[in-house]
């Protein structure tokens, strides 16, 4: 891909997440093309569908998500690195709910799971994982699924709770001393 189209790429990106982010999957491509700042024709050219362009988006989240759990890999505190990358996990899910409301029933899930992107950020995750139950902070009969339920679930339960962070906080309490080893889990 061309520099200038590689750019126009990212532009969409970027515009489409904050856009969705803040209004919804019911965005228009009109709307979308605007903010980035290209003509539609261009939008349609990286993205023939809007699905096409959420599943994009989450792509790159993923991606991303690997990316940050490789680099935490290697932090003097394996527990807290595990636990705060856990805890913007589930902020970043909370944030960005409405379009991934939009993917549930477009098979995302798997095709994501499928996807070499998709099995780096989970493979990221299990190292970052065994390290921090290596470290005693996580307890170890939890696995990268059960893991990724966990986050699904404090993310459903984050945005139940809407913008109080005082009850979001105390939720994802609940949940690490639970994943924390019985001897290390506050009384």
């Amino acid at each position: 891909m061309r520099a200038d189209a590689r750019r126009n790429r990212a532009r969409v990106l970027d515009a489409a997440e904050a856009l969705f982010a803040d209004r919804g999957a019911s965005v228009s491509t009109e709307e979308i093309a605007l903010r980035a700042g290209v003509g539609i024709g261009t939008l349609f050219r990286h993205f023939p569908t809007k699905e096409a362009l959420l599943e994009a988006i989450l792509m790159e989240r993923v991606a991303r998500l690997g990316e940050e759990a490789r680099s935490l890999a290697t932090a003097a505190d394996a527990g807290a690195a595990f636990f705060g990358l856990f805890s913007r996990m589930v902020e970043q899910a909370v944030r960005k709910r409405s379009y991934l409301d939009a993917l549930a029933d477009a098979s995302f899930d798997s095709r994501i799971a499928r996807s070499t992107v998709g099995q780096e950020a989970v493979q990221a995750l299990g190292a970052l994982l065994a390290r921090a139950q290596s470290a005693g902070a996580v307890r170890r009969d939890i696995g990268v699924p059960e893991l990724i339920a966990l986050v699904v679930g404090a993310s459903q339960a984050a945005e139940h709770a809407g913008r109080d962070d005082a009850v979001r906080a105390r939720i994802l309490q609940v949940l690490f001393d639970g994943l924390r080893p019985v001897d290390r889990a506050p009384t």
